[in-house]
């Protein structure tokens, strides 16, 4: 299990991942996932993902690949029925690039993160199992 100061990186509850060009292995952002419930039972458990990807990395399909990727990888490797997504309401490109991923847009949540001293909407993504 990769280390980071003694921590892994990944367990049953949460993981960060590098995202690194195939060609030349060089990193070019990172994705992280964390478990978030739904209800008691853990059927009800499902993956919440978020990608870091520097401005100048952006625009390139990075973004696209690696949380298609990693959302494959998690339905793969676990039960959960649900992979999720949020993003800022004005982030047009994060919100194509999931769409390109195959997560469906389910509506905003208002006011739902404080960021630069003030409240801001977000805009929720999911891919479900079952999903093409």
């Amino acid at each position: 299990e990769p280390l980071l100061a003694g921590l892994p990186l990944r367990n049953e509850h949460n993981g960060s991942l590098l995202i690194e060009r195939i060609g030349d292995g060089v990193p070019v952002g990172t994705i992280g996932y964390r478990k978030v419930m739904f209800g008691p039972p853990p059927d009800s458990d499902a993956w919440q993902i978020g990608i870091d990807l520097p401005a100048e990395t952006r625009g390139r399909g990075y973004g696209t690949e690696a949380q298609r990727l990693v959302a494959d990888w998690l339905f793969a490797t676990t039960p959960v029925n649900r992979v999720e997504a949020a993003t800022d309401i004005d982030n047009a490109p994060e919100q194509r690039a999931l769409e390109k991923a195959g997560f469906v847009r389910e509506g905003v949540l208002r006011g739902a993160q404080f960021r630069a001293g003030a409240y801001h909407d977000l805009v929720y993504y999911s891919r479900l199992r079952s999903d093409p």
